[in-house]
């Protein structure tokens, strides 16, 4: 029984998605006590993906190829290791899977169980499998990281993105006035997602607002990284999930001192840019916390956070998926689904 092979989507080498992607047959992984192996009913994608396949962060971490592809799942429980209390075969559930089991776009994914959550009890798979990476990288850089609270105004970049439409929602939930940016065609959806105030950057540039925000997050990074402090308050804070990388993160990451301090004197123009108003900038990696997933879970039970998908995608057309998500038009998330 040991040597069951499975379908999985893996990357030979760095470079084009249409190029380097294929589907292997790899061994059906195997767990330890604490883990949990998850039968795949659907997957998502997220830019930092294709941004992985593209090498960008080669410099960061290292990978032996062929590497899987895909961090969030959604499925069916198939095995729990001896020392797993919370969870049992059967059990509908979903999670951001650690960095080091990476490899979601797959029929079966291992998840540790402190990364697991049961999934929202009133949602499919598709629409779970849209949350774990996105919706916890939102809790985290609002919620642990800005300490966003009610009243504050909060300026969201790229609103109608998987990440925007989290942020908006997740935002209002927390009570604080949303101004987002976007372009023309989705100036309704993020309304009806809750935004108070839509900058359609086609016609407006948010320099140009004369508004002051309490916080800025910043999903693009570039120059909208620097520009976020000429919005800001005084002692307002920046959190980007998309700009330079500052001192924290890259101790966070293990990266060595030389490399440190090459990305600190990238990021001298956004620490300038904050002290000159005593404000705050995080650069935020999200961690798998399967905890928060619950915390997630019953948002979205509640109904104060809905899921936004663009498009769905079988399993045989993931490869189609991460290049269409690639284009950076997508409308929310974009989920592979599996069948079986």
């Amino acid at each position: 029984m040991k040597n069951l092979k499975i379908t999985s989507l893996m990357m030979t080498k760095y470079g084009n998605i249409n190029e380097i992607l294929e589907f292997q047959k790899i061994s059906k992984p195997t767990i330890r006590s604490k883990q949990i192996l998850i039968k795949t009913k659907a997957a998502s994608f997220n830019p930092l993906d294709y941004k992985i396949i593209r090498g960008d962060f080669k410099s960061v971490r290292k990978i032996d190829f062929p590497k899987g592809i895909g961090r969030d799942v959604s499925g069916i429980v198939e095995e729990i290791g001896p020392d797993v209390e919370d969870f049992k075969v059967g059990d509908n559930v979903f999670s951001r899977i650690s960095e080091e089991y990476v490899g979601t776009m797959s029929e079966y994914a291992v998840s540790n169980e402190s990364d697991v959550s049961l999934m929202p009890s009133n949602l499919n798979f598709i629409e779970s499998a849209s949350i774990p990476l996105a919706g916890l990288t939102v809790y985290q850089s609002l919620v642990d990281i800005a300490k966003l609270s009610a009243e504050e105004n909060i300026l969201i970049y790229a609103g109608s993105g998987g990440v925007g439409t989290i942020a908006i929602q997740l935002s209002k939930h927390l009570g604080a006035n949303v101004t987002t940016t976007t372009s023309t065609n989705n100036v309704d959806m993020v309304k009806n997602l809750g935004a108070d105030k839509v900058i359609d950057y086609t016609e407006q540039s948010f320099l140009d607002d004369n508004v002051k925000y309490d916080v800025v997050y910043d999903t693009l990074g570039g120059q909208h990284t620097v520009d976020s402090f000429k919005v800001l308050k005084e002692n307002g804070r920046v959190v980007s999930i998309a700009g330079d990388l500052d001192d924290v993160t890259a101790k966070q990451l293990g990266l060595n001192k030389f490399i440190r301090f090459i990305l600190s004197l990238k990021a001298r123009k956004i620490k300038k840019a904050a002290s000159r108003i005593n404000a705050s900038y995080r650069f935020y990696l999200m961690s798998p916390n399967g905890k928060q997933l619950n915390e997630l879970a019953k948002l979205y039970e509640k109904e104060s956070i809905k899921p936004v998908i663009d498009n769905t995608y079988t399993f045989e057309e993931s490869i189609e998926a991460i290049d269409y998500l690639s284009k950076g038009r997508a409308k929310g998330k974009v989920v592979v689904e599996f069948s079986g």
